[in-house]
Formats: structure tokens, C-alpha cells, sequence
């Protein structure tokens, strides 16, 4: 049977249906409903129109076959459609959650503002299928070609990049200083928006393969970089973009005063059981998120869950507008108003409020030297300065900063024992074909490329593997999708 070849025109775009807002407050479950996604896939994946130019494609750093498995959905051709989606993308249980969908943005259905297809969606229902049915098998390697690579960091770079290394032959050990392996993946992301069950199946997968894991192991620390060298043929440094920015205005460092990822990482400990209670929580507390990108929305998540009395959002962007601006044209992914589920919460709970065009001057402490306001005004379009007389303050017992991060973090066993060198925008520096530092040393992920998306880490450790399998063999068969002076489809 026969997909038809004009749903694009009679089929309505339909997502994931997300369960009640008030109701997901009461758990750390993933918000969407079980089950609510497959019926509606056939449908939605018919929409593709199988576009002689695909641009959704371009717009995917893994080069996803988007159309491909598309049509196949369209004809209930499942698995193979997971065959072509399991060549390009190590993980899409992950991306299929996390990505903001730039390919969607890049859908050809989306020229006008039109509704393009649920690309994310498709992907998703495809991810969990697979590993439902058993198409998502471990694939060990035939055989190992002698060599010993060291990944160091085992957030989405590092670990795409050493399960591609493993299944090349490479005796292949990932070195993670946290108690459990996944990085942000772990210790970022909210239960609600990733529950860790999934993490650990992939995990147990790549364990399965011959990748060996060891965590709570300091590279630099309990194993010396030159230690570490003498134990592998080549090494993958991907340890992230964990320097936070800082908010440089009076009373940021007094009590009460917090960084999101800290905040976040005790949240989640606590919902892997590694915590009896969070280090910080907003529990009955009168929080203020100072940034508005997805960590400040994770923020926003959590301390809801925790009960908060009242949570206040300052974002210093203004609103963005509700469709694409003449700046940012189609195919780029542009940016609009987005209400993630975290502010579809507080609109329900009436729990939250969030301010745009707010720059905050001041953190204001109490009687007892501790946090009890936050002071903000209004961001001047052109420099985001404070508008002169528009200073109001905020009461708050908890201030969590949500900035963004600028790079990986200063140490001296990477760029003193390694050769690396931070380049002008805070990354380490490295050539196109991700190699840095002494011979037999790679940068992926974050570290290189500085704060990005999940779809672009895992791109990366996929390209930084087939270096490293070239490296050592002189030639690769690995998927090499980018490369590392790769940018975002702008214009």
C-alpha cells in the first residue's frame, strides 16, 4: 500500500500529547503520556514530502536520513526505518528528547510559516521501538585491532565517540571523575525530561560491546595525563564546556545565591537514590532564575516539583517574537517564543512568572547576611544596560544562575602535560580533523566547540572517532558526518 503522496496538504501536524501540567508536578516522570505517540506517527511521518532537496538534512549536523525513514514509517516499514535512523545517530532515545529540532525549522514544509513535520516525534517513536523490539542490539566488534584509546568526559561527545571506536576494534576505556557515567545527560537533565533508565540502557549496551567505563576517577588527579598516555595509543578529550559564567554585580556571592548545574546535578543525585535530600532546595522557598535558555526552564521544573512558594524567571532577551523575524529567514533555525513544558507547569500552577528584557543589578541580603531579594531592571535594547528608573525588586530566599557556560574548565594536566591551547572563544584549539595537543590527541564535543546542542556532541564524537580510527590505522570506515570548523546552518 501506498503512502499518500498529498498528506502534506490533508494531514494536520500533531504532537505528543503531554500529560496534565498540574498532575506531572507530583512525580519526576517524563511529562508526556505514555503511549500517545505511536498512533499518531504513521500519519504525521506522511507528511514528508520527500523533497528533491531535502533541507533537513543541512540542518542536522549527523546528516540524519530524515526522509528515508520518513516514508518507510509511512508504509509501517518500522525496522527498516530504525536501520537507517541507527547508522546516523548513536542515540535518539536521547535527541528524540532533548534536540530542539533545527531540522524541523529546516522542513521545506516551514518556507511560509507552515507546519513542518514532527520530525522529532518520528524519531522518537522510532528510538523506543527499536529498543522495544530488539532492533537496537549491542554490534561487538569481529575483532580488536590491538590499539587502546582513552576517552576522557562521558557526556553525548565522548560516548559516541567511543561506541563507534569500540565497534571499529579499539580496545576503547572512557574515564568519567563523577560517580556514574553520562555527564550532563546524568546530572543536567531533569528525570522529566530524560529518565535515566533510558541513559542506563545505553550504557549496558556499550558495556556489552567492549567499552570499559571508570568513574569516579580524576584524570589529572588519581591518574596523571602522563599515565594516562602511557596506557593508550590515542586519547579523546571530551570533557565538556563545564565553566560557568559568573553574574558580576554586588551580593552574588552571598548565601542563598546558587549555579543552575549545581542546583540541578543535587536534584537529580537525589532522584537516582545517591542523596537522601538535595543540597539545595527550593521547598517552600521564593525562587528567582536568572537566565532564560534550557537550563533556567530546567530550573523552573525542579523547583516547582520541590513546591516552591514562588518562582521568578529574569530573562535579559526580550521576548522573542511568535514567528521567524526577517533576520532569520528560512531554513535557519530561528529564534521564536518557545514554551517549554517547565512554563506550561507554571502557567498551570500558577507557581511562576517570567520576565523578559530584565537585567538583574543586585542581590540583596537580609538581617542575617542572607539572600532576600533580587534587584532588577528593565534591559536597554541596544547594550542590555539597566534602563534608568525602572529598578524593582523581587523577594527571594533562593537565586540560581542559569548564564550558559564559556568553555571547559582551567586544567593544567590538559593544557600543560596535553599541548592544548583555549582558543579566543574560551574552546580548546584544534585543527579541522579534531586533532590538538601532543600527537594522538583529540578534543570533541563542547570542549572544542564551546556550549552547543546534543545533536552537535554527538556529531562530533562521531567525527573525532573516525580521526582517531585514521590516526591509528591510517584509514577509517567510521561515519565521519562533520567537521570540526562546522557551523550552524545561518546565513
Amino acid at each position: 500500500m501506498a503512502a499518500d503522496r498529498m498528506a502534506f496538504f490533508t494531514t494536520p501536524r500533531a504532537e505528543r500529547v503531554r500529560r496534565d501540567a498540574r498532575e506531572r508536578l507530583d512525580d519526576w516522570r517524563e511529562v508526556y503520556r505514555p503511549g500517545s505517540l505511536l498512533p499518531i506517527v504513521g500519519g504525521q511521518a506522511a507528511r514528508c514530502m520527500d523533497c528533491g532537496l531535502p533541507f533537513c538534512h543541512s540542518a542536522c549536523p549527523l546528516g540524519n536520513l530524515v526522509p528515508d525513514w520518513n516514508g518507510l514509517v509511512a508504509l509501517n516499514g518500522w525496522r527498516a526505518a530504525a536501520a537507517r535512523l541507527l547508522a546516523t545517530n548513536n542515540f535518539p532515545e536521547f535527541t528524540g528528547r532533548l534536540c530542539p529540532a533545527p531540522c524541523e525549522s529546516a522542513c521545506v514544509l516551514a518556507v511560509d510559516g507552515g507546519a513542518p513535520v514532527t520530525i522529532k516525534n518520528i524519531e522518537l517513536a522510532l528510538a523506543d521501538r527499536a529498543w522495544e523490539e530488539g532492533w537496537d542490539l549491542p554490534q561487538p566488534p569481529a575483532g580488536t585491532t590491538g590499539r587502546r584509546v582513552a576517552v576522557v568526559g562521558s557526556g553525548p561527545a565522548g560516548l559516541a565517540a567511543a561506541q563507534q571506536l569500540t565497534r571499529a576494534g579499539h580496545t576503547t576505556t572512557v574515564y568519567e571523575r563523577a560517580d556514574r557515567p553520562g555527564g550532563l545527560l546524568r546530572y543536567g537533565i531533569p528525570p522529566f525530561r530524560l529518565e535515566k533508565h533510558r541513559l542506563d540502557r545505553r550504557l549496558d549496551q556499550m558495556r556489552a560491546e567492549g567499552t570499559a567505563f571508570r568513574t569516579g576517577l580524576c584524570v589529572g588527579r588519581d591518574l596523571t595525563a602522563d599515565e594516562l598516555r602511557a596506557e593508550c595509543d590515542a586519547l579523546v578529550v571530551a570533557v565538556g564546556a563545564g565553566l560557568r559564567r559568573e553574574l558580576p554585580v554586588p551580593g552574588s556571592r552571598l548565601p542563598g545565591v546558587h549555579q543552575a548545574m549545581a542546583y540541578l546535578t543535587g536534584a537529580n543525585r537525589v532522584d537516582e537514590g545517591e542523596l537522601p535530600a538535595a543540597p539545595v532546595s527550593a521547598e517552600g522557598l521564593r525562587v528567582v532564575i536568572v537566565g532564560g535558555g534550557d537550563t533556567a526552564a530546567d530550573c523552573l521544573g525542579t523547583a516547582l516539583r520541590q513546591r516552591a512558594a514562588a518562582v521568578t524567571q529574569l530573562d535579559i532577551n526580550p521576548r522573542p517574537p511568535a514567528s521567524r523575524a526577517p533576520g532569520e529567514p528560512w531554513p535557519v533555525h530561528p529564534k521564536v517564543h518557545r514554551e517549554t513544558t517547565s512554563h506550561e507547569e507554571a502557567d498551570a500552577s500558577g507557581g511562576g512568572v517570567r520576565v523578559f528584557a530584565a537585567t538583574t543589578v543586585a542581590f540583596e541580603p537580609g538581617p542575617d547576611g542572607h539572600l532576600a531579594a533580587v534587584r532588577f531592571a528593565d534591559a536597554e535594547s541596544s547594550d542590555r544596560t539597566p534602563r534608568a528608573g525602572t529598578e524593582r525588586s523581587v523577594p527571594a530566599e533562593l537565586a540560581l544562575l542559569a548564564l550558559g557556560f564559556t568553555g571547559p574548565e582551567p586544567e593544567p594536566w590538559l593544557t600543560a602535560r596535553l599541548g592544548l591551547t583555549v582558543g579566543p572563544d574560551g574552546a580548546f584549539a584544534r585543527d579541522d580533523g579534531f586533532a590538538a595537543g601532543t600527537a594522538g590527541v583529540f578534543v570533541a564535543g563542547d570542549a572544542g566547540r564551546g556550549q552547543s546542542l546534543i545533536v552537535w556532541a554527538i556529531a562530533e564524537g562521531r567525527s573525532a572517532a573516525a580521526a582517531v580510527d585514521r590516526y591509528l590505522r591510517g584509514r577509517t570506515e567510521l561515519p565521519d558526518p562533520i567537521r570540526a570548523s562546522a557551523r550552524r546552518l545561518t546565513l
